[in-house]
């Protein structure tokens, strides 16, 4: 499954616009709510493929059956950029777990590069449905590595993978790689530069939210 957000014409419109504009960028503050914002946003659609159960509420003057999500899901992300998209998922999921993972680019000489994964920490995912937030799916290497890395450990129920801005490369990679994976896109871009930043993108999520590494 594949749901894009920005086929729909929606307030997230004007969020993606800002996260884009390279004026705006300027302000972290509006960057990482822009971010979180998408986050509810695609959290509240993620939250229709849940399991429902209904339970019955007293209010002050009679009793009302509602249905309220089986389920609490696992969220996690990748550090440092995925944060701000996370903390939007964690507004709305906000008895959730998460798992967080810390992974980074190897470059070679040649300008290929591996991905090295440091270090996870992560809730019990057996039988749990995980949602991995990472604000940028560029080449999707990163995203398909750490999710067969839990997969190997644990039984997940449903994996969702949801991203703010995709390369479309990255996309068909996460689809080949993680059949069982739901995609939730903002928006997909075609084009990554050969440094692989997606095109026209946004530029480095991490730096823009946190401040350029030294």
């Amino acid at each position: 499954m594949l749901f894009v957000l920005n086929n729909i014409n929606t307030i997230c419109n004007q969020f993606l616009t800002e996260l884009r504009d390279a004026d705006q960028q300027q302000d972290r503050m509006r960057f990482r709510r822009n971010q979180e914002r998408i986050g509810e946003i695609l959290a509240y659609e993620i939250s229709k493929e849940l399991r429902y159960k209904a339970v019955e509420v007293q209010t002050p003057l009679g009793t009302a059956q509602v249905n309220i999500p089986d389920e609490q899901p696992v969220l996690g992300t990748i550090l440092r950029a995925g944060l701000p998209l996370h903390q939007g998922f964690l507004n709305v999921f906000d008895q959730a777990a998460s798992t967080f993972i810390t992974a980074h680019r190897k470059t070679r000489k040649t300008g290929e590069f591996t991905i090295q994964i440091e270090h996870i920490s992560t809730a019990d995912l057996d039988g749990k449905t995980f949602i991995l937030c990472d604000t940028m799916l560029a080449t999707g290497q990163s995203v398909v590595q750490v999710c067969k890395e839990l997969m190997g450990q644990y039984n997940l129920t449903a994996l969702h993978i949801a991203a703010v801005i995709a390369s479309a490369e990255g996309v068909e990679h996460v689809r080949a790689h993680l059949p069982m994976a739901h995609l939730w896109i903002g928006a997909i871009d075609e084009e990554m530069t050969t440094k692989s930043y997606i095109v026209p993108g946004l530029g480095d999520a991490g730096d823009l939210a946190y401040g350029e590494k030294v």
